[in-house]
């Protein structure tokens, strides 16, 4: 199959949509890259006619979490905005919110950097987040115009002492200027001043292995930062969102915060989900493959995420891709495990792995899967035309095979990375077909579109608009 010019008229015939309410048989019709109807027969429409009979369609994926060129412990991550969002439409997802980075203090020159990465590369739609290493007055200044800019989401790192990591009064100052602006703060939830020390004391013991990553980032300064965090945001009267949540300890802060009606949200991430600590114990360096941050947990903690998910306590899955080759790039740490650069390769394969580890498995129903994937980040990070299947919204849709077989591997997928953390796992079910405002991006193994086709997305605030928010 080759790569096709956007239609104007697109009719899918014959397929089951699942919504975050539930599924019904439709089918759809698209015009200039937006659903324009839906109907049980639009057999009398004019248009090109895809059969999907025996189908389920999906809304686009969005990935609310990815890491696509981004510097970092002395090297750049593998994927760019080419290969990147070739591998994520792949899988289904059909928008990302990359994290731009604070750039030479500044957080427009940040967003700047990133918006040259991703023009004339992306295969799909993207937006932004930044980050905030230096919450300094140029900075919160700037805030205003990020969040005119479309990038209305700040997240502050409380961990990498020495590099990303910000103080409590940093962190504050973030959330405050929310209050003025609008727009969401997340947190990277960790003690990294605990953390720092740990790594110290790990280091003089002559514990070098990919497994001291786990036992000196402890679940106890995730579930500190996390409550932590909670705290501040709380005194500041302001939402916030809590990235990559991996511990049942975090979960139950994150559940006590909402339980008291503070607005407090989070995501977990595929890996957390699917991965326990044990790979980082694999012989002869294999570890390295499986080190990111917060580590990977137990099996316990991976129950208290799956019910956390059912129970709303965690709204989306991400996949926070952070991909690094292992030869060249995880090689950096042979001889200290500090210096493995922290980060999986993940973005292809969020949807199978969750149908099959999820859906298959009764821990989440297709609805659930579309809510936490699609339409939960997309209100919440303000992509106001993205997570539904419905008139006026972009036509973004996966067609899934629920039957189709993918066994994941290193020589198949799209990434630019040199292996997979779930190398030779077999699921069942799989996009066959992924659509993109319309055009087939994806169909029979191929990724159809090409560079630059992507357009970048500017994001409301959300449900996040400025003044104090405190109630859920």
């Amino acid at each position: 199959m080759t790569a096709q010019a956007e239609d104007t008229r697109v009719i899918l015939r014959g397929g089951t949509i699942v919504s975050a309410e539930g599924e019904a048989r439709a089918d759809i019709l698209i015009e200039d890259g937006r659903v324009l109807a839906l109907d049980v027969d639009l057999s009398d429409a004019a248009g090109r006619v895809i059969d999907v009979g025996g189908c389920q369609l999906l809304p686009g994926l969005v990935d609310s979490h990815t890491h696509l060129e981004m510097p970092t412990m002395g090297t750049v991550t593998a994927d760019d905005f080419d290969t990147g969002t070739a591998a994520a439409a792949a899988g289904g997802t059909t928008s990302i919110v990359d994290f731009a980075m604070q750039t030479d203090g500044s957080v427009l020159a940040g967003i700047d950097t990133w918006m040259d990465n991703a023009r004339n590369k992306a295969h799909i739609d993207y937006g932004f987040h930044v980050a905030i290493t230096d919450a300094s007055p140029l900075a919160i200044e700037e805030m205003e115009q990020a969040v005119a800019r479309g990038v209305s989401s700040f997240k502050v790192f409380m961990a990498f002492k020495g590099s990303f990591m910000a103080d409590d009064q940093q962190l504050l100052r973030v959330l405050r200027r929310t209050g003025e602006v609008g727009g969401l703060v997340q947190v990277h939830a960790e003690n990294g001043d605990a953390i720092d020390l740990n790594i110290d004391d790990a280091l003089s013991r002559g514990d070098i292995s990919p497994y001291s990553h786990a036992t000196t980032r402890p679940d106890t300064t995730e579930q500190e930062a996390t409550a932590r965090a909670i705290h501040l945001a709380s005194w500041a009267k302001r939402p916030i969102f809590v990235v990559h949540v991996s511990s049942a300890r975090a979960v139950h802060e994150i559940q006590s915060a909402r339980s008291r009606g503070l607005p407090v949200f989070g995501e977990t991430c595929v890996h957390y989900l699917t991965l326990t600590e044990e790979e980082l114990a694999r012989p002869d360096f294999d570890g390295a493959k499986f080190v990111c941050s917060p580590p990977l947990r137990h099996e316990h903690d991976q129950d208290v995420l799956w019910s956390a998910l059912r129970q709303q306590s965690l709204q989306i899955v991400t996949t926070d891709h952070c991909p690094f080759n292992f030869c060249g790039q995880k090689e950096l740490g042979r001889e200290d495990f500090s210096k493995i650069p922290n980060g999986l390769p993940t973005i292809e394969h969020r949807l199978p792995l969750l149908h099959q580890h999820g859906v298959r498995t009764g821990r989440m129903t297709m609805s659930e899967l579309v809510a936490t994937t699609s339409t939960s980040p997309a209100r919440m990070f303000g992509l106001t035309s993205k997570g539904r299947i419905a008139p006026g919204f972009d036509a973004d849709i996966v067609v899934f095979d629920p039957e189709a077989t993918l066994e994941i591997s290193a020589k198949s997928h799209h990434m630019a990375v040199d292996y997979t953390p779930f190398e030779s796992w077999t699921c069942t079910g799989a996009p066959i077909q992924v659509l993109s405002r319309g055009t087939t991006v994806f169909a029979d193994g191929e990724v159809l579109s090409t560079p630059g086709r992507g357009r970048y997305i500017h994001r409301s605030t959300g449900p996040f608009p400025a003044g104090e928010i405190t109630r859920l």
